[in-house]
């Protein structure tokens, strides 16, 4: 399981995370197919979540199911040694309490990138929720 990525790698994910394609793209051609692929997991797509937990990557299935409020993958997670992605999960899912735990402990990048999980996952929700954007029948 890579858990460990450049600052630059980083960056790039978290902008493909709020929608960039390009970035996303690139991070798929470039050595980085799992955090391209994460960027449908996250908005619900059954094909990338399986493709995450068959090629080792369940720590990031884990971080969109813990903001889906799977306290089994948050403890999953913990139990793995994987506190930060815990903190993340759980920024994803709107805790500032975990964003401000991920500044102090020097994560910024990755306090930036639950923050705009947080974001798609509450759009989504918004989307959802909206009369005027539910499929006609």
């Amino acid at each position: 399981m890579k858990t460990a990525y450049p600052a630059k790698v980083l960056i790039a994910w978290g902008e493909a995370i709020a929608g960039n394609t390009e970035l996303r793209d690139w991070l798929t051609r470039n050595g980085y197919p799992e955090l391209g692929i994460f960027t449908f997991a996250l908005r619900n797509k059954p094909e990338a979540r399986d493709w995450l937990m068959k090629n080792g990557h369940p720590h990031l299935m884990a971080i969109i199911t813990g903001i889906e409020g799977d306290k089994r993958a948050l403890d999953w997670l913990e139990r793995n040694g994987m506190t930060v992605l815990k903190h993340v999960a759980l920024t994803g899912d709107g805790s500032d309490e975990d964003f401000q735990w991920l500044m102090d402990h020097g994560h910024r990048e990755l306090a930036v990138i639950g923050n705009k999980m947080h974001q798609v996952k509450r759009k989504m929700d918004e989307d959802f929720g909206d009369y005027h954007k539910m499929p006609k029948i």
